[in-house]
């Protein structure tokens, strides 16, 4: 199979979707790699790392793109990239279209295979895909709010785990899957007070028996949100509904009570956002304020620490990369329903329930 490794546009994406070993193991395999000029540079990959490794250099995107079959990326494609699709292309990414209306028409229009890698499921029911990034995004979280929080950012002032005599800074995580996980281990780490609210008590017992103690954990109601978001100088927004649209937990109105100055991290961005002010943001223009507490809503934060995501992707992305290429994308999928979960576009129809709910569009089981 020809494999397609564009250059990544969005705004401070330096990603890059396959590295120079991937490429190695993957010509071992016996398949073709295009990859478009300083695809890797980002990610301290240049050109002539990927031709050592067995790649061929594209002269253009829109050269790479008429040789591929199928085109490898690490986020959705923007507008300007979907008139190169031709319908026999199968596209692996980062899509979340379940907050994309226009992208999801677009490629629909294509007719292209798309498959979101945040929707493929492991056997035993996890995303092995969005887990790398999600972990990446969670401890990031906390370091761009405990800076958020520093007055000249227009935060409240306040050192994330004060000091003797100081009380610490109130950090409240919404959701307590691998991206709420992993935020609280960074508020933990830097001595903050750690508020965590989920619907799985089983997943807070477990971050209690962890923590010794060490955080507080609450059933997610409407009281018990309500509650630690007007008590907190930090909200972690972790929450994940695989494909579709997350909820919204914490209101407008409930925003405005907020002390002024705290600082919302909506990590669910990409999903719509679990706060009803979120919209989002990008890396040049990361912050906006509402009713004075500052909103960071970047959709691609793992972005701007490309060497360490980079790889984190490669290694969850080779052996569903060599699946697809070795068996062909559409007996790799029929294979294995993990995989098949993750086709949300095929043949101009949508395939997976969550983005045709979130559109109103008419849903076509894949199988």
């Amino acid at each position: 199979m020809v494999i397609g490794i564009p250059k990544e546009i969005k705004d401070h994406e330096y990603r890059v979707s396959i590295t120079p070993d991937g490429v190695r193991t993957l010509r071992q395999a016996g398949h073709d790699i295009w990859v478009e000029p300083s695809a890797g540079a980002g990610s301290g990959y240049s050109d002539g790392d990927y031709r050592n490794a067995g790649a061929t250099v594209a002269e253009s995107k829109e050269q790479l793109f008429q040789k591929a079959t199928l085109i490898v990326k690490v986020k959705e494609p923007l507008l300007s990239e979907c008139p190169l699709f031709r319908p026999d292309q199968t596209l692996f990414t980062y899509l979340h279209l379940a907050s994309l209306p226009e992208l999801t028409k677009t490629l629909l229009d294509t007719r292209i295979t798309a498959i979101a890698r945040e929707t493929i499921e492991a056997k035993d029911g996890t995303l092995p895909m969005l887990k790398p990034m999600s972990e990446i995004a969670g401890r990031m979280s906390v370091q761009i709010g405990a800076r958020y929080l520093e007055k000249t950012q227009g935060g409240r002032g306040l050192l994330l785990g004060g000091v003797p005599g100081v009380e610490p800074a109130r950090v409240v995580v919404l959701g307590a899957g691998v991206v709420g996980s992993a935020a609280t281990r960074i508020a933990v780490g830097m001595g903050a007070q750690v508020t965590v609210i989920n619907l799985d008590l089983e997943r807070l017992r477990y971050l209690d028996d962890q923590y010794h103690g060490r955080i507080v954990t609450l059933a997610s109601t409407t009281a018990a949100i309500e509650e630690a978001v007007l008590a907190a100088d930090l909200v972690i927004g972790a929450v994940l509904v695989p494909g579709a649209l997350a909820p919204k937990l914490v209101s407008r109105q409930l925003v405005t009570r907020m002390k002024p100055g705290s600082v919302i991290v909506d990590v669910a961005v990409d999903q719509g956002g679990c706060v009803e002010t979120t919209k989002p943001t990008t890396h040049s223009d990361p912050v906006y304020t509402v009713d004075g507490v500052l909103h960071y809503c970047v959709s691609n934060m793992p972005g701007i620490v490309p060497r360490t995501s980079t790889n984190a992707l490669m290694n969850a992305t080779l052996p569903y990369l060599l699946r697809l290429a070795t068996l062909g994308v559409e007996k790799a999928v029929r294979s294995d329903p993990g995989l098949a979960k993750g086709v949300n576009l095929s043949g101009g129809k949508v395939t997976f329930q969550g983005v045709a709910d979130a559109h109103g569009l008419r849903f076509d089981p894949l199988m």
